[in-house]
């Protein structure tokens, strides 16, 4: 096992060393062939600089000759060309400080090949010098130097500069280490002498600290170093071992008094055992990520005792301080997004804030709008405020951290899918909504009749409407099947002009009109909730073959009570005709009465009354 673990883990760092080099390899070329392309910019500026020297020194040559060969007494031509000649200088002085400032731009924006001597970056190096690039110039200097060391060549004496026409070198004996040409000096914007100075010294001062750090005094010191922490991480994984095995015990111990498990009412979702099992896993994981940290801050540490492994230390740290300084960066980068975000987002939410106190103000009828009704404010207010913030969304998605990603298009698109595939019946409840709305067809806590559901309305959204029978059944109507049917309301004139609530009650011809007019009247003043001005008044609605319809006309306010005020209206009615003796038979009756009691309640029947026999009269009584 352990040897497989060790196989594969060659293995992964073969395919990475392998990626890395692939990478570094690319890069490489891209760095050569940016270099080139602005060293080339370079040339061009100082070439056009030089063309233009040329051009403006011909002319001034000219203007000067024309000037020695005017006559002393022609002041006012000479005057002339004096001031032309100086002209040409100012923009002689112009055009040459433009363009040292691009060569300038060019020099500061351009990130050279760095030649890198024991993890010592010694300088740049810029420019192509004959067929090779600027990297394979860096690659031959830091191999010769490393050669002349490992090999034990180097003699600091040796070390020498020839100048010669085309370039200044460095040399060590016969050897040629670098060559600085004008190319060079003109990246660095000096004389070619005073870079190779400058050169030299890094690289004798380069080679004696490698020299001293790889004396034998200071490996033996770099060994008694590496012992120690070695020490220090043995000892450190021995005791972190036994602090948790004791954390262990010390939860078993006293878990039993603090873990009695997780309940809600009867159902338990852990065991006082699991939860001790929980927090144990708990503890083993943070163990073993506690190991592997100490490791991995002791592997840099250790690798960056010797000068050979200081670069597989300083990867190591790369590996946790790379991301984290990107992660840095990205934050402090995105600080101007995010303060635009908030800018925006605060005066959205201060814009929709004051509208909602419009819309409360317009509610409650403080402010009053022509044409405006205090009920349209709450859903206009809504859809303002979904417009709004859908537009500051809209302005704000930019500047939103991987805004621009694949990622994100597709879940922007996936959502988007989404919405447009589920939401065509919940867009046409919405688009009712809005329509009941403006319509003013009711309002919360009104008394109405939508299809066949009678009721008070308690609730409206932008998608249904909740409305709630006197039987205390709450029904969701969705607002579409509104929009399509008929809707009845009983409140909206029931303040101004009164709900007239109306009853039919059919009586015989054998009672008089007048009689009946009077007592259904009385029966509707009796009633509570029933207006007395207007007054209550009577409709015969027809002259039917066996008897007369009635209809009993009142005036409320309270529409809501209706189905109450309905029923005392019917009790004080059957009252009125009982105590009057008048029997309602509806729909209709026979005209036989004979051997029949009263259809009146028994204690509204006339003293000593008798249920009268069968009356049979035959043609000869008569």
């Amino acid at each position: 096992m352990k040897k497989n673990l060790l196989i594969l883990l060659i293995l992964i760092t073969l395919f990475n060393n392998l990626g890395l080099a692939q990478t570094d390899s690319i890069a490489t070329v891209q760095t050569d062939s940016i270099l080139e392309e602005q060293h080339k910019q370079g040339l061009n500026l100082l070439s056009k600089a030089d063309s233009v020297h040329i051009t403006d020194s011909l002319y001034q040559q000219e203007i000067i000759s024309q000037i020695e060969g005017l006559k002393a007494s022609d002041m006012k031509k000479k005057a002339e060309l004096e001031a032309r000649l100086d002209s040409l200088k100012i923009l002689q002085e112009e055009e040459d400080l433009k363009i040292k400032a691009q060569v300038d731009s060019l020099r500061s924006s351009t990130v050279g090949v760095p030649v890198i001597l024991f993890d010592d970056t010694l300088f740049f190096i810029y420019s192509r010098l004959g067929p090779y690039s600027p990297s394979d110039r860096a690659k031959s200097i830091k191999q010769k130097l490393e050669n002349l060391v490992s090999e034990n060549l180097y003699d600091e004496n040796l070390l020498k500069i020839y100048s010669g026409e085309e370039s200044d070198d460095i040399l060590h004996g016969e050897t040629i280490i670098l060559s600085i040409t004008d190319r060079d000096a003109f990246w660095l914007d000096k004389n070619r002498d005073v870079i190779a100075v400058d050169y030299l010294a890094k690289i004798k001062a380069s080679i004696e600290k490698y020299k001293k750090e790889t004396s034998l005094l200071s490996n033996i010191f770099r060994i008694i170093k590496l012992l120690f922490v070695l020490t220090l991480f043995f000892f450190g994984i021995k005791y972190l071992n036994k602090g948790f095995t004791w954390l262990n015990k010390e939860i078993i111990i006293r878990g039993k008094r603090f873990l009695t498990g997780i309940k809600f009412k009867d159902y338990e979702f852990l065991s006082a055992e699991r939860e001790i099992q929980i927090v144990e896993w708990i503890s083993v994981v943070i163990k073993w990520l506690t190991i592997i940290f100490i490791v991995y801050l002791a592997l840099p540490s250790i690798f960056s005792i010797f000068p050979a492994t200081r670069g597989i230390a300083n990867t190591l740290i790369g590996y946790v301080m790379d991301p984290i300084k990107e992660f840095s960066m990205a934050i402090i980068s995105y600080i101007p997004e995010l303060i635009t975000v908030l800018i925006i987002g605060g005066i959205t939410h201060y814009i929709v804030k004051f509208l909602g106190f419009l819309a409360l103000e317009i509610e409650s009828e403080k402010l009053v709008i022509k044409d405006f009704y205090p009920e349209w404010a709450r859903p206009t207010f809504t859809m303002i405020r979904i417009v709004i913030y859908a537009f500051a969304f809209i302005i704000i998605f930019p500047y939103l951290p991987g805004s621009d990603s694949p990622v994100f298009k597709g879940v922007s698109v996936f959502l988007g899918l989404l919405i447009s595939l589920g939401s065509s019946s919940a867009i046409s409840n919405i688009i009712a909504g809005l329509v009941i709305t403006y319509m003013r067809a009711f309002k919360n806590g009104d008394r109405v009749k939508i299809g066949e559901t009678v009721g008070d309305v308690i609730d409206k959204t932008m998608l249904v409407t909740h409305v709630r029978t006197v039987k205390n059944e709450d029904v969701t109507i969705p607002n579409s099947a509104i929009l399509n049917g008929s809707t009845i309301n009983y409140t909206t004139s029931a303040k101004q002009l009164g709900l007239i609530l109306n009853s039919t009650v059919t009586i015989g011809y054998d009672v008089p009109w007048k009689k009946v007019h009077e007592m259904l009247i009385q029966a509707a003043n009796k009633t509570d909730l029933v207006k007395k001005d207007p007054k209550p008044f009577v409709l015969q609605t027809s002259l039917d073959d066996f008897y007369v319809s009635y209809q009993i006309n009142a005036y409320t306010e309270h529409a809501g009570k209706s189905s109450k005020i309905y029923s005392d209206l019917h009790s004080n009615i059957q009252d009125a005709f009982n105590e009057a003796g008048i029997e309602i038979l509806s729909p209709h009756y026979r005209a036989a009465r004979d051997g029949n009691t009263m259809a009146i309640p028994i204690e509204y029947y006339p003293p000593n009354y008798k249920v009268p026999g069968f009356n049979v009269n035959t043609k000869k009584d008569e």
